[in-house]
């Protein structure tokens, strides 16, 4: 097992495989949910898992399977979020600032350099205590994109600072070609796969850190995430009551879908790695 763990296709198609089954689950089955599993009180309450209700149901009176379902769809929306928004403005600065230098080199640099130096989780309870203890997801979002970004920044300046002194861009720049393509066509091939799993990466930074904040209270208990799943099953002293299944799923969910992103970010780095090398 430990050899075909190692071998990048591998790695790569099994972590597909588990994305895709979590991008089934939580994007398409909600919308075949019989009602709102965010209601309370809609089915019986402290059920176990029977015909009627897959994963039993809440003490809250929700069926814990069509609310996973939801809980799941809002976590992999804001990690897509957040890791979409800070790839691209980080790809793009870090490109912008290892190819001009000079003053916007320089200016871009402190910034991602300062952002760097800040913790985001301590950021976000400060936050939370300013926003009367609870962050809406579109903030979460917004921190997270604010303090994400300058990490593909950087690693893609020192590249572009690299490529730009390399002779086919001298080249492509004495034939008259723009700046742009010259990025576009010469430079971006180089950090493709990279951007690709760091952007996996992401969002894996973005489900974490609001199931951190969730767990502990400072995310918004009214949205479904796997995070606030944890919260009300905690709340309600699931583990006291018998409830594994209840606290269990989204800890569960979270493990598994962790580990299919990972599988696929590891795997597009080593067959980017691999394809530079053989370059």
């Amino acid at each position: 097992m430990a050899k075909f763990l190692a071998d990048a296709p591998f790695r790569l198609y099994l972590g597909v495989v588990l994305v895709i089954v979590f991008i089934i689950f939580g994007g398409i089955l909600p919308w075949f949910a019989p009602g709102d599993p965010l209601v309370w009180y809609t089915a019986p309450r402290n059920q176990n898992p029977s015909a009627a209700h897959w994963l039993g149901t809440t003490s809250l009176g929700q069926d814990v399977f069509w609310l996973l379902t939801y809980a799941l769809r809002n976590s992999l929306i804001l990690g897509l979020i957040v890791a979409g928004f800070s790839t691209v403005i980080g790809v793009f600065l870090g490109l912008a600032a290892g190819y001009a230098g000079g003053w916007l080199d320089r200016v871009l640099s402190f910034f991602m350099d300062a952002l760097l130096c800040i913790p985001t989780l301590p950021i976000l309870i400060l936050m939370a205590a300013l926003f009367g203890g609870q962050l809406a997801l579109p903030i979460i979002g917004f921190a997270l994109v604010l303090f994400n970004w300058p990490y593909p920044a950087r690693q893609v300046r020192a590249v572009a600072l690299t490529m730009r002194e390399r002779e086919l861009v001298n080249v492509a720049w004495f034939s008259g070609e723009s700046s742009v393509r010259i990025l576009v066509r010469h430079i971006f091939p180089y950090i493709a796969g990279w951007s690709a799993a760091n952007f996996i990466n992401t969002v894996l930074v973005g489900i974490s850190t609001e199931s951190a904040l969730a767990v502990i209270g400072l995310s918004s208990a009214q949205q479904a995430t796997l995070g606030t799943m944890i919260y009300w099953a905690i709340n309600y002293q699931a583990l006291l009551g018998g409830k594994y299944i209840w606290i269990g799923s989204p800890v569960l969910a979270i493990v598994l879908l962790f580990i299919g992103l990972f599988l696929v970010s590891s795997g597009v780095s080593m067959r980017s790695s691999a394809r530079r090398m053989s370059i």
